[in-house]
């Protein structure tokens, strides 16, 4: 359980660190110092890697509950792992779903600098972005939520 415990708070820390980091750090500072074409392009290589390792990480964390025994007894118990069985569902859905079709969008864009605002194809990728940043926030959110709550996780399974 000592193990189990340890595991879960080091994928709670990594997902919300790095999703944190990656959200409020690093995509500002690349947009900030590239054009737009080349940041998107910077920031849209990174992205596969990025999902994967939510997806891992929170995959971990549900692991990590299940083997200590508390993902499934107790209201706070089951609170938490529906936390992150959504994160995993809305993570899944951003790799996977929302994030190709993003791409595929993004492609017939010549040049998100030169193309007017009302063009169809960036007016749908500035709905789908806004879509995946909404998801982002939320499976950052759940992570963080998960991360408070988890004196009540530590104190269910301490001697």
């Amino acid at each position: 359980m000592i193990l189990a415990s340890a595991a879960y708070r080091l994928a709670l820390s990594l997902w919300v660190g790095g999703m944190a980091l990656f959200t409020f750090v690093v995509t500002p500072v690349i947009f900030r110092s590239q054009g737009r074409d080349a940041a998107g392009k910077i920031v849209g290589a990174i992205f596969p890697f990025y999902f994967r390792y939510g997806l891992v990480l929170t995959a971990v964390a549900l692991l990590a509950r299940m083997v200590a025994g508390e993902a499934f007894h107790g209201a706070r118990q089951w609170a938490g792992t529906l936390l992150i069985l959504t994160a995993l569902l809305l993570g899944g859905y951003q790799a996977y779903g929302l994030a190709p079709q993003m791409e595929r969008v993004k492609r017939s864009v010549a040049s998100f600098e030169a193309a007017p605002p009302g063009d169809p194809a960036r007016k749908e990728f500035s709905r789908l972005h806004g879509i995946s940043m909404v998801v982002n926030l939320v499976i950052l959110l759940e992570g963080a939520a998960l991360i408070v709550a988890y004196e009540t996780f530590r104190a269910r399974i301490s001697p």
